[in-house]
């Protein structure tokens, strides 16, 4: 009973100062650590590609990790209407150590390399039959054996379709046409302020040559008529 009320005691005091609520804090924080760190597989910001029958295509996958790898293993599986067929495999022993990979299909040839952290594999002599979902997965036991994937999209076509350029065109025509009439304008103006300027340059000379000539003649005649009106001593 003792025993009781001093456990009781005890969780009322935890509770009380807020211990909880730190702990609480505490295991987030791990768990966000945790997520940072864990291991991750990408194909890149797109998903899918589309390439024409025969042709060879690169299938992308890179992995990352903020605590490094050891004995990473990983490998490429193609979704055969439900049925997972490997491609590949293969154990990254250590950051910068490349793999023996194990190839499983003949027209696949792994192009990756564990100093840039790739994965990735080409698929050869593409045909219709290889379109679908290809998933790159990784496992880390570093991590305690985290592990990731990403799926791929492949679409295999006839030809590439055309793509449409002509609204692009047009908008680039309206542009420079826009363009070349503000330069226009432009010249036009700055030669129509020339030749303005010209023009006020020419009036400012005549009208201070000609107020000149009107004070000069002002003064002559006024001095013959004062010499005029003088009387003889």
């Amino acid at each position: 009973m003792e025993l009781g009320r001093n456990t009781g005691s005890l969780w009322h005091k935890w509770t009380r100062s807020g211990d909880v609520v730190h702990a609480g804090l505490v295991i987030t924080l791990l768990i966000g650590v945790w997520y940072t760190q864990a291991l991750e597989v990408s194909v890149g910001k797109v998903h899918f590609v589309e390439v024409m029958n025969g042709s060879s295509v690169l299938l992308p996958c890179t992995y990352s990790s903020c605590i490094g790898i050891k004995n990473l293993y990983f490998n490429w599986q193609y979704n055969d209407n439900g049925t997972m067929i490997k491609l590949c495999e293969a154990v990254i022993p250590a950051e910068g150590v490349e793999p023996n990979v194990k190839i499983y299909h003949e027209r696949v040839e792994f192009v990756g390399s564990s100093k840039e952290n790739n994965i990735s594999i080409l698929l050869w002599n593409v045909t219709f039959e290889d379109e679908g979902e290809y998933t790159c997965f990784a496992i880390n036991p570093k991590e305690k054996k985290r592990n990731h994937s990403a799926i791929f999209t492949l679409y295999v076509v006839d030809q590439l379709k055309e793509v449409d350029n002509t609204l692009t065109i047009i908008i680039v025509s309206v542009l420079g046409g826009v363009i070349g009439l503000i330069i226009i304008v432009m010249v036009i103006k700055a030669i129509v302020v020339h030749f303005l300027n010209k023009a006020q340059e020419k009036n400012k000379e005549c009208l201070v040559s000609s107020s000149g000539n009107d004070n000069t003649e002002n003064g002559l005649s006024g001095s013959k008529a004062d010499n005029k009106a003088s009387p003889k001593a």
